[in-house]
């Protein structure tokens, strides 16, 4: 059968994009936690020693964003120069607007929401329209337990574990920064049945050896999670293949929020939309859509109606029902595509304001989902990932 490589990435929670993807969400869940009717859609840059913030908030309260980012960045590691970045002497700019009231007025058509005036929920759902244009995918299958394609979800895992040992003292010479890359090895069905490749980037102090390095990486980070029900006898691994990894941070590389959505996402196996996630309200549909979309697709394939689903979703901005819902089951459906739209359209409400009250988004749960994917954590009980009996 024809040999099919696939592969992902994941990153550290110190990578410079995830740095700058952690502060926009903390960002907005600061905000959420003082007014769940916060308005958020913030960006971060960071470079050397500077982190800059821009965007566009509509709320009823303050938020020092500063201390934020400093804490944020505090959080990660970045505590010294030498590292990438200081936490304490680090320059931080912002420049924060109001959103446009196109916008807000495509969303709640009735006028800005306040605790006072919206009064029964229900009553306002059908009112919320989306908070942008766009496209947007969810994804499912069988090749993990968290319904997650295998080279996503090992490569979140290495990267998470790189993060562990640092901050647990076992390998006390790692950096923040680090990433890595899985290659899986699948037959002419579409199944797992090999590690070809991994891939660990591992930012260190001066002090430590290349030797001892790669042992301690494979003794304390690869190994442990090497799969026992998929081939690994062949398998080629690469740990810091230039040698060196010492110069890190937003020092090394500058970082954007945004920049790493087939990380957040899934790994590149299936497509993505335009938008994405970090630092965005659940007004914008980019988001609460996205997650919206991974739980029908988990959901039909937890149902045993398929092996491998794609839902695809499209949204006009100021419209409350999607203009489009696709289902793609490459082949492993059970049951045809149109019955599973069917099935779909009947019993699962893909209103903006129905998602954001099925999922209980107006509240701070964001700064979680900006490292390690937002999908398939085994850690995190995301409510977009709860598995329901479907008729």
């Amino acid at each position: 059968m024809e040999k099919i490589l696939i592969t992902s990435e994941s990153v550290t929670e110190g990578h410079p994009d995830k740095l700058c993807d952690q502060i926009s969400d903390k960002i907005l869940d600061e905000f959420m936690a003082r007014d769940r009717w916060a308005r958020v859609a913030v960006e971060t840059m960071a470079s050397d020693q500077i982190v800059f913030i821009a965007g566009e908030i509509s709320s009823a309260v303050t938020v020092d964003i500063e201390a934020v980012v400093r804490s944020v960045i505090r959080e990660i590691g970045y505590t010294h120069m030498e590292y990438g970045m200081d936490a304490e002497r680090c320059l931080v700019l912002s420049n924060i607007n109001v959103q446009s009231s196109d916008i807000a007025g495509g969303v709640n058509k009735a006028g800005e929401y306040n605790e006072q005036r919206i009064g029964n929920w229900q009553e306002h759902i059908q009112t919320w329209g989306a908070g942008d244009q766009g496209m947007m995918y969810g994804y499912a299958c069988r090749e993990t337990k968290e319904y997650m394609p295998l080279s996503i979800h090992l490569a979140h895992r290495l990267a998470e574990r790189l993060a562990q040992v640092r901050k647990k003292g076992r390998l006390p010479y790692l950096r923040p920064d680090g990433k890595t890359q899985v290659t899986v090895e699948y037959d002419g069905k579409g199944r797992p049945i090999a590690l070809d490749t991994i891939i660990i980037a591992a930012q260190h102090d001066e002090t430590v050896s290349y030797d001892k390095l790669r042992e301690d990486i494979m003794n304390e980070v690869i190994h442990p999670l090497l799969p026992a029900d998929i081939r690994t006898s062949n398998i080629k691994i690469y740990v810091n293949s230039t040698g060196k990894f010492t110069l890190g941070g937003p020092r090394a590389d500058t970082g954007l929020t945004g920049r790493k959505i087939m990380v957040d996402t899934y790994g590149g196996v299936c497509r993505h939309g335009g938008g994405a996630f970090s630092g965005k309200d659940p007004s914008k549909v980019d988001r609460s859509g996205a997650y919206m979309a991974r739980y029908v697709a988990k959901n039909i394939v937890a149902a045993g109606m398929a092996e491998r689903c794609e839902i695809g979703l499209a949204y006009a901005i100021g419209v409350a029902c999607p203009v489009a819902i696709n289902v793609h089951t490459f082949g492993t459906g059970k049951i045809s595509n149109e019955q599973i739209i069917t099935i779909v359209r009947e019993q699962f409400d893909f209103r903006p304001g129905a998602i954001i009250e099925n999922f209980n988004l107006l509240r701070p749960i964001y700064q979680e989902t900006a490292v390690y994917g937002h999908f398939g954590r085994p850690d995190k009980s995301f409510p977009w990932e709860k598995v329901i009996a479907l008729g």
